[in-house]
């Protein structure tokens, strides 16, 4: 079985202890693909060094919601200057639950960024948290149909138009959660020609590991319980996912 981590943070510092050690044992697993995604300017450059350093893992540039007061000409000019060491542009999107930022220069970031992907000809990794409504009118009105939304779990509905837009949907551990009725529906109407498996690793473990650190390797839960929703076999999930995560970003 083939494993493909289509969203992960092991920049982030929960794993500054044991990085290099844990991605030696995650790489030598079911595992052979990583993309890391960057979220500012620090781990815009960080990300491409480490994709350089690691085989197997693969970066996506881009600015956050939560960073969205770093986007600027300049920096926009240095993501196109690495693009060619990135696979795509993210994690970029828009997040109205924690409101970092005010959500016009949210829209705006993200506007100039699915532009800057659609330049550069690479797919966008997308971030929506109460935030449906504008997402899909900028989506719309910039014509992204190149891309992922990741970790997503809204409606039903949503999910069918993102599909209809040409995106694929990216499912992690909150698959597994208790209350996640909507992101269950989708799973079980989702085509496996549109499914991206992903951890956002350290968060959102699955469970029964729900609070610990995430990792790539608990991916294989995920794939459990996918399969478990569209009763196949779980080799079927793994295998469909990693030829959809290299046909997205390695194409």
């Amino acid at each position: 079985m083939r494993i493909f981590d289509s969203h992960a943070h092991y920049l982030s510092r929960k794993f500054d202890e044991d990085r290099e050690e844990l991605l030696k044992s995650v790489l030598s697993s079911d595992v052979e693909g990583i993309i890391e995604c960057a979220t500012d300017i620090k781990s815009i450059e960080k990300s491409v060094v480490f994709a350089k350093e690691h085989e197997g893992v693969y970066c996506a540039l881009g600015v956050h919601p939560h960073s969205a007061d770093e986007y600027s000409d300049e920096l926009e000019a240095r993501i196109e200057e690495l693009s060619s060491h990135a696979v795509a542009i993210g994690e970029i999107g828009l997040d109205y639950h924690y409101d970092f930022h005010p959500r016009d220069l949210q829209k705006e970031v993200l506007a100039r960024q699915i532009e800057l992907a659609k330049k550069l000809s690479l797919p966008v990794i997308l971030h929506s948290r109460e935030s449906t409504a504008d997402m899909l009118d900028i989506l719309k009105a910039h014509k992204a149909d190149n891309g992922v939304m990741h970790c997503f779990s809204g409606s039903l509905e949503t999910a069918k138009i993102l599909l209809d837009m040409g995106l694929y949907i990216g499912v992690g551990g909150s698959l597994t959660f208790k209350g996640a009725v909507k992101a269950v529906e989708t799973v079980k109407m989702l085509p496996l020609d549109r499914l991206l498996l992903e951890t956002d690793c350290p968060y959102l473990a699955p469970i029964p590991y729900r609070g610990q650190r995430n990792d790539s390797r608990l991916i294989s839960v995920v794939i459990n319980k996918v399969a478990e929703i569209k009763g196949i076999p779980r080799q079927v999930v793994a295998e469909a996912a990693f030829q959809n995560a290299k046909k997205l970003f390695l194409n």
